[in-house]
């Protein structure tokens, strides 16, 4: 679009001066990612650039870390776990989160504020309180029950997949209330009252006329509830054992224990996933805006 022809010296300046403002700014945001590709490729077990990368000589350059993570056992262990938990927890953080939020975009629905500032807590609470709570609580086998004292379970879930599971569930809940509730906003309501008018109970009025119009949000709650569980490592340090030990635990462990670049291959491929994932929103967004009539910008 350009300055317009009419724009004074002060604006002109304004124009180019915000454009390397925010240039500068995606540089600093972009660059320690962005730098961690090519190191992924080091042919040396060295987390720095050597001569020979500098110079572009092929020679430099390998696929070794990556043929260590799709190869070692501990790093496939891992990548396993994080397989399985991930999905699960994303599961029941759509189905949780997606009701919360259409209850709570009910007008008659009493303290919304605040039972939907108690469910996006965990986003603020900083992660090692609510990793500490969840410790404590999934270890304590007795549930207090009002009137009646105390109920010992026959088990904890410290240590067991259900119990990362819930924690990555908890975790994950908060952004799928935010994307749905934003995407019932624009939601037509007298299209559930001409259903209910045409005889539809509320079960089926939810799956042929509701969910199809907010799917969109409930599928980028999923994508975010997703990455969190997929990324998340404090939690599962402290809710789960060896036998649950997760990708980003194995890149903790790695970096703690012995410094080796194939945690930089595995970085790479994290990267990688959260783009193409964080491109499908970008998809639904704007496939959300055509339903509505809006446009995309």
């Amino acid at each position: 679009m350009g300055v317009p022809v009419y724009a004074t010296t002060g604006q002109r300046i304004w124009y180019y001066s915000f454009r390397v403002i925010c240039g500068l700014i995606f540089f600093f945001l972009i660059a320690p990612i962005l730098v961690i590709i090519p190191l992924s490729f080091n042919a040396e077990n060295f987390f720095t650039f050597t001569p020979e990368m500098l110079a572009l000589d092929p020679a430099g350059y390998s696929t070794k870390h990556y043929e260590d993570f799709f190869t070692n056992s501990d790093w496939q262990l891992a990548l396993r776990n994080s397989l399985k938990i991930a999905p699960v927890a994303t599961i029941l953080s759509v189905s949780l989160g997606t009701l919360a939020a259409i209850g709570l975009s009910q007008s008659h629905v009493p303290f919304r504020r605040a039972i939907m500032a108690i469910l996006i807590s965990p986003m603020i609470v900083p992660l090692i309180i609510s990793a500490t709570g969840m410790y404590f609580f999934y270890s304590n086998p007795y549930i207090p029950v009002p009137f009646y004292g105390k109920i010992e379970l026959p088990f904890t879930l410290t240590g067991t997949y259900w119990g990362v599971v819930l924690a990555h569930a908890a975790l994950g809940i908060p952004f799928v209330i935010i994307t749905v509730t934003a995407t019932l906003v624009g939601f037509d309501r007298s299209l559930t009252r001409a259903a209910a008018n045409m005889g539809a109970g509320p079960v089926k009025t939810f799956f042929k006329i509701q969910m199809p119009l907010i799917l969109p949000g409930v599928v980028s709650g999923g994508l975010f509830a997703f990455i969190t569980s997929f990324d998340e490592v404090v939690v599962v340090l402290f809710v789960g054992s060896a036998g649950q030990k997760t990708l980003p635990w194995q890149m903790f462990t790695g970096l703690r224990e012995q410094i080796s670049p194939t945690i930089l291959a595995v970085a790479t491929i994290l990267i990688s996933v959260s783009i193409l994932l964080l491109f499908t929103v970008e998809i639904l967004r704007r496939r959300s805006e055509r339903l509505r009539g809006m446009s995309p910008a």
